[in-house]
């Protein structure tokens, strides 16, 4: 299996140096030449095994320079009941109707990004390996509010790396940023931005891109690599918690082999619903794929319309890791749905780099609507979303899960359609303890976050997980604030270069 780049056809790289690499030199990212096939047989063997030996299988399908020990090695360290708190690794409860829960935060920093970023580590020490490097790895990540703690979690004393996380300043909330400016470990740094989560991501992009930049690193003995879903080391790991949701769901008897299912995310950079598609395109009976959108619904106006406009208002909402107006693995999908026509995906994104939007052809247009249904919620919404849920099904839901339950359930009001279906629950609510109060009528503005923690524990009874109850008594280590256009420099000089 070779990876090529999405702005680059001849582009051809193994798995090994595409997740050593984390974006291809020509500013595109790597997908696999080919989607592998699963049959349904395969399928319904996986959900009689643990969770790890799912993903080996899996792993086994897209990373065939790595050996069995190797995939094993990297599986059994990530996926284990010292890093989650449920020997499932994630959890599928029933909801109501044909909805379950998906609950992809039962790891260490109760967010779905741990689900890849507990395996990521391995994967790219044993790339970096396996290529013989010969090179300390600078991990660079913007984050909208999880994937920066949960990439400090796993690569923390990792040794040949250091990570720099960069997050919006104003838009986290206050247990993420806690979360991350407590980080322990010797080669972690993180430091706000004064922008949004575009303008981080937009800074690492340029940076990775950067000849100049990549040359005084290669002088240096360094070379970058990225933790955030550009890199396919941390995309692959979330194909298989859809895969496996199906093989449960159809160990358990609630579906029938073949039948099939819709899956619901709630959507900001767009790699979790990617991570759907991948999975319905290996063989998982998929109908629809919900994409779920808060007040910034650029990917809702794309769907329904096939134009991507980032020139409009930027929303700070209360589930601030869906604030994000470009997202980055749209240019993933649309490279598949095009025919690989990478001429086509350089014309478009080249025009959203300089005019903020494009629009794709009918043909496109055709296979977005076919494929996916789109809708969003603002603030109110959600917050109406989360008191209905937990009055009717004592349930509580994070303030990104809701904007999922709601948009699922006006999909089935739009549709009628009953199909049985699997909504990513994507973070604790504890992160979100205040927003999550607020929507149950209980605020309390002179409170910190963990007084609201103990608050929502009072009301729901839902066990606040201990990682974040540790975090109170935590020395904040990281203060530092740069300016958008300065991440190259204070980087670099992080970097004693």
């Amino acid at each position: 299996m070779y990876y090529k780049s999405t702005r680059n056809s001849e582009v051809k790289v193994s798995s090994a140096e595409a997740i050593a690499q984390g974006i291809s030199k020509d500013g595109g990212l790597f997908v696999p030449e080919e989607i592998p096939a699963l049959s349904m047989e395969e399928i319904a063997a996986l959900g009689k095994m643990p969770y790890a030996d799912r993903a080996a299988a899996i792993f086994a399908k897209y990373l065939t320079d790595f050996s069995e020990k190797e995939i094993r090695y990297c599986v059994d360290n990530a996926y284990s009941v010292k890093n989650f708190d449920t020997e499932n690794i994630c959890e599928l409860k029933k909801l109501f109707g044909g909805a379950y829960m998906l609950e992809l935060w039962h790891g260490p920093t109760c967010a779905f990004k741990d689900m890849a970023l507990q395996i990521l580590p391995y994967l790219l020490t044993v790339s970096a390996e396996k290529l013989q490097l010969g090179k300390k790895i600078v991990i660079l990540v913007a984050t909208s509010g999880d994937t920066g703690k949960a990439a400090l979690e796993g690569f923390k004393d990792v040794e040949e790396t250091q990570i720099m996380v960069f997050y919006p300043e104003d838009g986290v909330s206050a247990m993420q940023k806690k979360q991350m400016t407590t980080q322990e470990g010797a080669n972690v740094g993180v430091c706000a931005i004064k922008g949004n989560f575009d303008d981080a991501q937009n800074g690492v992009k340029a940076i990775f891109t950067s000849e100049e930049i990549a040359e005084k690193l290669d002088k240096n003995g360094l070379m970058f690599s990225s933790a955030n879903s550009i890199n396919w080391g941390r995309l692959a790991p979330q194909i298989i918690y859809y895969i496996s949701s199906y093989a449960k769901l159809l160990a358990q008897g609630d579906i029938k082999a073949g039948e099939k299912i819709n899956i619901v995310v709630p959507t900001g950079n767009f790699g979790n619903i990617l991570a759907g598609y991948y999975a319905k395109k290996m063989g998982v009976p998929v109908n629809k794929l919900i994409c779920a959108s808060n007040a910034n619904n650029v990917l809702t106006e794309f769907i329904n319309t096939g134009v991507y406009n980032k020139n409009r208002q930027f929303y700070t909402t209360i589930s601030p890791s869906m604030d994000i107006l470009i997202s980055s693995n749209l240019e993933r999908l649309l490279y598949h749905i095009c025919g690989e026509n990478d001429a086509r995906i350089r014309e478009w994104f080249g025009m959203l780099a300089a005019q903020g939007r494009y629009e794709v052809d009918e043909q496109v247009k055709a296979v977005l609507k076919d494929e996916f249904y789109a809708g969003c919620c603002d603030d109110k919404e959600t917050k109406a979303c989360i008191k209905e849920i937990f009055n009717k099904y004592s349930y509580i839901c994070d303030t990104h899960t809701a904007v999922a339950v709601k948009v699922y359930m006006d999909y089935v009001k739009a549709t009628g359609d009953n199909t049985k279906t699997v909504i990513a629950s994507t973070a604790s609510p504890y992160k979100f303890s205040g927003s999550v109060l607020d929507a149950l009528g209980v605020s309390d503005e002179t409170a910190d976050e963990f007084e609201l923690v103990e608050k929502l524990l009072e009301i729901t009874g839902l066990p606040a997980p201990e990682s974040l109850l540790a975090l109170k008594d935590k020395e904040v280590r990281f203060k530092d604030s740069v300016e958008k256009d300065k991440m190259s420099g204070y980087i670099l000089g992080c970097l004693g270069i």
